[in-house]
């Protein structure tokens, strides 16, 4: 069963799409589901303003997708990074056990996108 919460970040997802000039892109995807997600973020003195992505996946995945973008906005890197895949089945009122590992999917490529910023912008 998914929340009001969950079924809503699916169908009404936010932030779909992509930044053609993107400061990061993370990638991350799931062989045995199949679910696949990009993350691209825009970052300006170290704080994330704009991020999107595209997902293909069940609902699940395209949920999680939508609620780690929002969660991620607006927030430093380093308070994106922290970002759990706890966090974000709370933000979205829980998944069912079945899905936990689309949530893995959102926190992974969000971090992914972040490492990709720091290893093109490294500090000399």
């Amino acid at each position: 069963m998914y929340s009001a919460k969950l079924m809503e970040h699916f169908t009404n997802p936010r932030n779909v799409g992509e930044i053609a000039d993107a400061d990061g892109i993370g990638m991350e995807g799931n062989p045995t589901c199949g679910d696949a997600m990009k993350i691209f973020i825009k970052v300006e003195n170290d704080v994330i303003r704009d991020v999107k992505f595209q997902t293909f996946g069940c609902g699940a995945a395209i949920a999680v997708s939508s609620m780690i973008t929002e969660m991620a906005k607006g927030k430093t890197l380093e308070e994106a990074y922290a970002i759990t895949k706890q966090d974000v089945a709370d933000a979205l009122d829980g998944l069912p056990p079945q899905k936990m590992h689309c949530s893995n999917l959102g926190a992974d490529a969000l971090r992914k996108a972040i490492e990709d910023y720091q290893s093109k912008h490294k500090q000399n």
